[in-house]
């Protein structure tokens, strides 16, 4: 049975205290998630999940100098 839901635009905001970010987040169910993928957000403030099409912000914008 090929079953196809809505897929439902997410708009998150991260802190610098969820860097490295990735998707699936820790918050998210997992058992229908895809695999880890890290995010570059530090640079741009903006990231955008190429298997979901989540989109995550960084609160405070990009972090200069973050190591």
């Amino acid at each position: 049975m090929n079953q196809q839901s809505n897929n439902k635009t997410r708009e998150i905001e991260v802190t610098a205290d969820d860097l490295p970010l990735h998707c699936p987040t820790p918050a998210m169910l997992l058992w229908n998630s895809h695999p880890r993928v890290f995010l570059p957000i530090e640079a741009t403030g903006e990231a955008l999940c190429p298997y979901c099409g989540t989109h995550y912000t960084l609160k405070g914008g990009a972090v200069a100098g973050h190591h």
